[in-house]
């Protein structure tokens, strides 16, 4: 398989065009509407693409995170006090979009009781009540792994739940040092299994960090043991240069060899390539659940 080891310049195939031409309108509802996205705060290379096919992945809760993660790009500090009509305009701008799959994710909440998870299933909950037919997918933090926040998600029935890992255990102490713990989220999505067992589960990688094969495809084991049916894997890419640095470009070959990897291991949908992202095309996901009889 091939890679690249030397970073000084990125390789052929991570050197996407990104055009925001056809962002404008998509951006300017937002603004109307004061509303976030992952895609806008997370500095999303698939952003352009995403908005200009008016698609968006919606960052409730605010836009300032209680962790420090030390690969990602959304602003990290003391939160403001929850918006009470966010979910409201949440709905209006699925509306106004067209949209038929919804992604809603947020910053890490620690400063309140439930982690956020009240928000989170009241926005499903309104979701479902002013646009019947939508699919749902919540992508959440990890709530501390409190059961009773897990419970409460649950019983608005979102269609997706995703929690990500992110990387391997041994970086996580390199690349989450503030809160996270492989453990938790692991223990987390095992507690959704059990408490919403026809709720499917989703989950997320990144490459690039200073992994070895043996360990993604632990990381894979360990997952489909947690009861996940779907998984991305993308490239890291540093969002500036105060954040982790990239450690290795991972060539498309070995991504499509990851896949299929992760495939053979018990999911049932994977998405892996370079500019894979969580939320991205997050519809299909729930169109190979479909095809596959599972829903």
């Amino acid at each position: 398989m091939k890679k690249l080891n030397k970073l000084s310049t990125k390789p052929e195939w991570l050197k996407k065009k990104i055009s925001l031409g056809g962002c404008a309108q998509v951006k300017g509802m937002l603004k109307d509407l004061r509303l976030h996205t992952v895609c806008e705060e997370a500095l999303c290379p698939n952003m352009g693409e995403c908005f200009a096919r008016r698609q968006a992945s919606f960052l409730i809760l605010g836009d300032i995170c209680t962790r420090s993660c030390r690969f990602c790009g959304v602003k990290k500090g003391s939160p403001l006090p929850v918006d009470g009509g966010e979910p409201e305009r949440l709905a209006e701008a699925v509306r106004r979009l067209g949209l038929s799959h919804v992604v809603i994710t947020s910053v890490t909440r620690d400063d309140l009781p439930d982690g956020g998870a009240g928000v989170f299933a009241g926005t499903v909950s309104l979701l479902r009540a002013v646009s019947p037919g939508v699919c749902v997918e919540t992508l959440i933090p990890d709530f501390n792994a409190d059961e009773c926040a897990l419970r409460v998600l649950a019983a608005a029935s979102p269609d997706i739940i995703a929690h990500n890992v992110e990387t391997v255990p041994a970086l996580y102490r390199k690349v989450r040092p503030n809160g996270a713990l492989y453990a938790r989220s692991l223990g987390l999505l095992r507690s959704l299994k059990k408490i919403a067992p026809h709720i499917p589960l989703k989950s997320g990688l990144m490459l690039g960090l200073g992994e070895n094969k043996e360990e993604v495809l632990s990381v894979f084991d360990d997952l489909v043991s947690a009861g996940c049916s779907f998984l991305s894997i993308g490239q890291y890419l540093a969002p500036s240069g105060s954040h982790v640095p990239v450690s290795e470009y991972i060539h498309p070959d070995e991504f499509e060899e990851y896949g299929k990897e992760a495939m053979a291991r018990g999911f049932v949908y994977v998405k892996s390539g370079p500019y894979v992202r969580s939320s991205y095309n997050a519809s299909d996901y729930r169109k190979a659940l479909e095809a596959a009889g599972c829903v």
